[in-house]
């Protein structure tokens, strides 16, 4: 018995057992993580800012694995839009987006904060990449149609609207979408008319003007002139 409890020992001794990896039970990344969701449910957006900040200051190896490091990055971007800080809104989806370039929610959410900032033309750009990586983005469709209707491309828009609609029928913010943009287009009518008319009624007051008080070409003088001034 007493050499049975000797070789324990000895074993023991020289096979110590394996700790428990404490920061893969406890990850600070996934609880400041979660602290943000919770802020942005109520939200609380500058406070869901100062976590997901918290979150990349971590070691993020754990929520790498899964999706809330590409979401951490999609909802401080849309956080920060939301707050009208738009430079940050950028920056934060563009260094996203060079960990995660298909992520269709991070061009997405950085169309968001360009169509804010007022860079509508770089916005369809985005929403256009995030519905060519997923045709089925019924989201990125209606917001396309959005950033089109703010650019004046109103059928183009309303094009958008109605994708969005084959994927998603009855869906509100489409068929809204696309009243508005018919209205826009309706009105861009009589103004485009009227454009149209002012056209032709200066280039034909131009032509008359030139017709009528253009100074006439000088004639050259006829041989028969030419021989009576001679001396």
């Amino acid at each position: 018995m007493m050499s049975m409890l000797a070789v324990f020992a000895l074993c023991v001794c020289l096979f110590p057992p394996v700790l428990a990896d404490t920061s893969q039970i406890h990850d600070n990344a996934t609880d400041y993580y979660n602290l943000a969701q919770m802020a942005i449910s109520t939200g609380k957006y500058e406070q869901a800012v100062g976590y997901f900040d918290e979150v990349l200051a971590e070691n993020t190896t754990l929520i790498a694995k899964g999706d809330a490091l590409m979401y951490t990055y999609k909802d401080k971007t849309a956080a920060l839009t939301d707050l009208g800080r738009y430079d940050e809104a950028l920056s934060t989806a563009d260094a996203g987006l060079i960990k995660y370039p298909n992520s269709t929610g991070l061009w997405n959410n950085k169309g968001y904060a360009l169509y804010k900032a007022g860079r509508i033309n770089e916005a369809i750009d985005a929403y256009n990449h995030a519905v060519t990586l997923d045709p089925s983005y019924v989201k990125g469709w209606i917001n396309k149609g959005n950033a089109l209707t703010a650019a004046g491309r109103y059928q183009e828009a309303i094009d958008a609207y109605n994708k969005a609609l084959t994927l998603d029928a009855g869906n509100e913010d489409a068929t809204n979408g696309i009243v508005q943009a018919q209205k826009g287009a309706a009105s861009a009518l009589p103004v485009t008319a009227i454009a149209l008319v002012i056209v032709v009624i200066a280039a034909v007051g131009i032509a008359a003007w030139y017709f009528m008080f253009r100074k006439p070409a000088t004639e050259a003088p006829s041989e028969q002139q030419n021989g009576k001034n001679k001396k």
